[in-house]
């Protein structure tokens, strides 16, 4: 698909960012399973923490292709980031859309330049796929609300300044879901400990207890009942842009192992000359210009203000798999050294996994797609 010279200017300067800044970090990050500040800083000096966030409040208000084209190349240099970059996101594009005129000037203009950080408060131990079933409960008290439960896998979960949380007004009442702004300093919030995972272990992913949390009742963001459609709406949005997150890690595998391919030398030749590799070539490229063109055309349908749910969910479900195939195949090339530490495929292959995971499982994608075209 075609770009405009400000879309194709953009990708270059992200893409040149992300090698050059963000892939020197990225082994260390991840083995140090601590997240790269001074690129999050340099990230806000560029202005893409403000991209969801609209111009009369310091934003920069992106559309939607172009907030995808810095998904992908932002992942390109590690998902861990673009991960926490995604996530800051969507809290501002919850603040901005459903937020009142206080409510954004008191958060949004500090929010683009990075400081402080945004987190998304949806899943629950025992509400993943359906956060209809979450327990976490905000009952109103005069004129505070009283938060009380706990949220699971919450990215930026520690380094965080401000949850947007979604609880029910009443625990017995799944139709009382609705959408707060809360404060990271808040007694009663307590961060439980860093998530030790197969990937993406650079980027902090926590719990969030709320234990007797005071919040003003100017700090709901959305009317009593309609957080969770608030919610989905976001997250199609988000889908696109975890889509792009895949796209870009796709890339990157291909682009390390056809530079491997043509340096490693195996039966008097390179072994980019094995007609076997030259095929896994091929169809790695293939599997990732496929996803990238779902995902660009599901980022012009929500630019169109055409219904995106068919087009996210069939770009995220794509790219996601096509990440897994792209970075497994990236490892084999590799052969043995691929299985190691030294090489940077091994740490692709394990982060890819998680976007088959986040924002929707595949099996939720798939679901959402049958439901599109068959009801």
């Amino acid at each position: 698909m075609d770009l405009t010279p400000e879309q194709a200017a953009i990708r270059e300067s992200v893409r040149e960012f992300a090698v050059e800044e963000i892939r020197p970090t990225a082994r260390a990050a991840d083995e140090e399973e601590s997240f790269p500040e001074g690129v999050w800083d340099d990230l806000a000096e560029q202005e893409l923490t403000a991209m969801t966030v609209p111009e009369e409040y310091g934003g920069l208000e992106v559309d939607g292709l172009t907030y995808a084209l810095v998904n992908e190349e932002v992942a390109y240099g590690q998902l861990a980031v673009a991960t926490a970059l995604s996530v800051h996101c969507l809290a501002t594009s919850c603040i901005a859309e459903f937020g009142s005129e206080e409510q954004k000037e008191r958060w949004l203009p500090e929010m683009v330049e990075g400081r402080p950080v945004g987190a998304f408060a949806l899943s629950e131990p025992h509400a993943g796929s359906n956060p209809a079933e979450m327990s976490t409960e905000a009952r109103k008290d005069g004129d505070e609300y009283v938060i009380d439960g706990t949220k699971q896998w919450i990215t930026n979960g520690e380094r965080s300044g401000v949850v947007v949380l979604f609880a029910k007004t009443d625990a017995d009442a799944p139709g009382t879901v609705t959408q707060f702004v809360v404060p990271k300093d808040v007694d009663g919030l307590e961060v439980g400990k860093k998530e030790e995972k197969l990937g993406l272990r650079a980027s902090d992913t926590t719990t969030l207890t709320f234990d007797d949390v005071r919040i003003p009742e100017e700090n709901r963001l959305t009317p009593v009942g309609e957080g969770l459609a608030a919610a989905f709406s976001i997250l199609t949005g988000g889908r696109v842009a975890i889509a792009a997150q895949a796209v870009g890690l796709a890339q990157s595998a291909l682009d390390l192992a056809l530079e491997y391919a043509q340096e490693r030398e195996q039966f008097d030749g390179p072994i980019a000359d094995i007609q076997s590799v030259r095929h896994k070539l091929a169809e790695m490229h293939a599997r990732t210009q496929a996803g990238r063109l779902l995902t660009y055309d599901a980022a012009r349908q929500l630019d169109d203000g055409r219904p995106p749910a068919l087009a996210a969910s069939t770009a995220k479900y794509f790219a996601s798999e096509a990440a897994m195939d792209v970075t497994n195949e990236a490892v084999q090339i590799h052969g043995g050294y691929g299985y190691t530490t030294d090489f940077p495929v091994e740490r692709l292959y394990r982060d890819a996994k998680i976007t088959t995971i986040y924002e929707g499982t595949t099996q939720i994608q798939k679901k959402v797609v049958a439901r599109e075209l068959l009801d």
